[in-house]
């Protein structure tokens, strides 16, 4: 193995040297300083006679005497299904104290694409335990469903009450001692000191860091970093799904912080910047992460992601939730407004999409009544909110009675449905009976997206009516 000691620039996370043989495309380097550390790189540029590297603990400390070693292999994660339980920092490396890593496996954290022939549609429910979610924008196995927030909103309290809850429901109830079990994959990129320690404190006190496996990239962290850590995490969850048969839940946060790293790097490299200075490959770039996700043809196991992002100044016409949108299958919004009147979750359901709902959901999945009751809140709530502006200029009392049960239901809706803290579980059948118990606030002859028989199987008369009823 040579060693060279031809650094000629370095620029921010970036070494620049001589070589005299060709150099891979992504290959591992070492670099070893004066002092007697060994820094860890990637290959970024190779052309004849130069490569850049961008280095994983910075560049702090590398000088034109460092030596330089290319291991000739790209970055592999070493996996094995002891993982589970275990926390890592953003370079795959163990900071929980634990044992070393003994691993049965070394991936390639690139990964391989799905073939799209062999890519089996998702269609079974993953159960949140969120009524925002499960019960308006379901999300299905397989699925990639990001949470588009806004800078101070509770979304790692929602991200951990995920994490904590998401079950696979017939594997719950079923017999099957041989069914695949339920792991996930929490994947934190630029969080700070404090968001990491609630995060470790509450998968700690909720016992969720038995079937989790956490990676850490904390915000003093360097930047390169950075943009291994969801490849580590997909990885982890791309073995454990497809060698081990688990339903694998991965879990991103921020991913705002991770093209901020790529803008970072871009710069670096002197690269010519695409919209708002971010680099224009980055749509290849997140469609290589949330692309990660699916079932297999074959296999059992199935890799679900829910990326979470931070949309700057709540803009979602930014390119990064503008990008994420475009590849992945909807988007569940949280709500400025709802969470300053102290909903918990803010979930606005108007927005929030999940593109596969209609499969994953009905008889057999969920519950056959399940599609027309979320249609129906939909309609209704949508109603309420117009209704809102309205009364802002004549007042509730120009109002029919039906539309001030329909300003009702847009409250109640909020405040019950919504508003379940992030403490509380909900099963489905608890989602969908709540929601029948607001629809029931509403006319029969309102309710319009409802099958009949439905409706007279489980409206709830008004008390005070069922009582006249029964006297007639």
């Amino acid at each position: 193995m040579k060693e060279y000691q031809t650094i000629t620039e370095i620029s921010g996370p970036l070494v620049f040297a001589e070589v005299d043989e060709p150099v891979g495309y992504d290959e591992i380097v070492e670099i070893e300083t004066d002092d007697g550390r060994t820094l860890r790189g990637q290959v970024l540029e190779s052309s004849e006679g130069l490569v850049s590297i961008q280095v994983f603990e910075g560049t702090g400390g590398i000088d034109r005497n460092a030596s330089v070693r290319f291991l000739g292999e790209t970055m592999k994660m070493p996996v094995t299904e002891d993982l589970l339980g275990r926390v890592l920092d953003g370079s795959g490396q163990p900071i929980d104290g634990g044992p070393e890593i003994v691993p049965e496996s070394r991936e390639d954290i690139v990964g391989e694409a799905i073939n799209p022939f062999s890519r089996e549609y998702p269609e079974e429910f993953i159960q949140t335990g969120v009524s925002g979610i499960d019960g308006m924008n379901t999300l299905v196995r397989g699925q990639k469903l990001p949470i588009f927030s806004g800078s101070g909103l509770p979304h790692n309290d929602l991200a951990l009450q995920i994490a904590r809850q998401a079950t696979v429901p017939e594997e719950e109830e079923g017999d099957d001692e041989d069914g695949s079990e339920f792991a996930v994959i929490f994947g934190a990129m630029g969080i700070t000191q404090e968001e990491a320690n609630e995060f470790m404190d509450d998968f700690e006190r909720t016992g969720a860091l038995e079937r989790s496996v956490v990676f850490m990239n904390l915000a003093d962290d360097p930047a390169v970093e950075r943009t291994v850590t969801p490849r580590l995490a997909l990885t982890t969850a791309e073995y454990l799904a497809f060698e081990k048969d688990y339903h694998v839940l991965v879990i991103l946060t921020d991913i705002t912080n991770y093209c901020e790293a790529l803008r970072e790097i871009g710069a670096a490299r002197e690269e010519v910047p695409g919209r708002r200075g971010y680099p224009g490959y980055m749509y290849t770039d997140l469609a290589q992460l949330y692309e990660r996700a699916g079932r297999i043809e074959g296999k059992d196991g199935s890799v679900t992601q829910i990326p979470i992002l931070t949309m700057p100044g709540d803009d979602d016409t930014h390119p990064i939730p503008d990008l994420t949108g475009y590849i992945t299958e909807g988007q569940i919004v949280m709500d400025r407004d709802l969470n300053s009147q102290g909903i918990e979750p803010p979930i606005n359901v108007l927005p929030s999409l999940s593109r596969l709902m209609d499969d994953g959901i009905g008889e057999g999945l969920t519950r056959g009544d399940h599609a027309d009751v979320s249609d129906q809140m939909y309609a209704a709530y949508a109603e309420g909110e117009d209704l809102r502006d309205l009364v802002n200029i004549v007042g509730r009392e120009a109002l029919s009675e039906l539309d001030n049960k329909y300003l009702d239901f847009a409250d109640r809706f909020e405040t019950e449905f919504v508003q379940q803290g992030y403490d509380t579980n909900r099963s489905i059948d608890d989602t969908i009976e709540l929601g029948w118990d607001l629809l029931s606030d509403l006319p029969k002859e309102a309710l319009n997206r409802i099958d009949e028989d439905l409706i007279e199987e489980h409206y709830r008369e008004d008390a005070e009516e069922a009582e006249a009823v029964q006297a007639d």
